[in-house]
């Protein structure tokens, strides 16, 4: 009879939505003497379901801490840059408190840069304004991660090749939901680890062939795509993944449920 053995488990975002007045007037009152916003409520609660469920490397935030970064760029306006870009990061590094106040080694999940829909109407150069974007991205990053948060996940709507060249580091990690090959060999040229899908592993296993591959995150797997990953790979090279967009509690616990193979 074969022995059953869990794989690790680790998040890759989550999207939280709006509360309503009370919940959230609530959830304030519970931190009082902290600053505490929309956005304060939305990181907490995307990130305690992963705790809850036990998900070994959790990840707070997503998409819609956008809103969070925006609101550091001054130079920005109404999405165009009108001035050189300055990041101011007080507000950062109290949401990367509110994280570790949870423990250590969390990340935080943002939008890629393209996902903030900022336009240059300063630089009037391209190379410039990615290279002044850019820039801004790795001061916010590295203060969150100077207070506490262990790296980040950028969130791709496409895989931007300018950017992943740019920013993919050992604590700076490319996700995009459901990409094609073309993506996939942009992520795989300039990154170790791969987050994929079930019906993407197929494709990450041919790019194999051709680029470097450390890691694998199966995003939401299943027993089969379990077994096909370690057919390619050892399972410390293997993580199973999740990315939530709905329920957090069930999702999460979904995710744990689904980390294990039979030995």
């Amino acid at each position: 009879m074969g022995k059953r053995l869990n794989l690790p488990t680790r998040g890759l975002g989550a999207e939280i939505g709006l509360p309503d007045v009370a919940e959230l007037a609530a959830w304030v009152a519970d931190h009082r003497g902290c600053s505490a916003d929309i956005i304060s409520y939305q990181l907490d609660h995307s990130l305690a379901p992963q705790i809850a469920a036990g998900i070994m490397v959790p990840c707070a935030c997503g998409r819609f801490y956008g809103d969070r970064i925006r609101s550091c760029l001054n130079g920005i306006q109404d999405d165009v840059v009108h001035e050189e870009i300055d990041v101011q990061t007080g507000i950062l590094i109290e949401d990367a408190a509110l994280l570790t106040a949870h423990g250590n080694g969390i990340w935080c999940a943002l939008p890629a840069p393209h996902g903030l829909g900022a336009r240059d109407g300063y630089y009037n150069d391209e190379d410039d304004w990615q290279d002044a974007l850019f820039g801004a991205y790795r001061t916010l990053m590295r203060a969150m991660r100077d207070a506490g948060t262990a790296g980040h996940v950028l969130i791709c709507e496409r895989a931007e090749e300018m950017e992943i060249a740019a920013l993919a580091r050992q604590k700076v990690f490319f996700f995009q939901q459901a990409p094609d090959r073309t993506a996939l060999e942009t992520l795989m040229e300039h990154q170790r680890q791969i987050a994929a899908g079930i019906d993407q592993l197929a494709t990450v296993f041919d790019l194999a062939n051709e680029y470097e591959l450390h890691h694998l995150i199966i995003v939401d797997p299943d027993a089969e795509a379990i077994r096909l990953a370690l057919s390619h790979l050892d399972p410390d090279k293997v993580t199973a993944g999740g990315y939530c967009t709905g329920n957090g509690d069930a999702y999460w616990r979904s995710v744990v449920d689904a980390a294990f193979y039979m030995k």
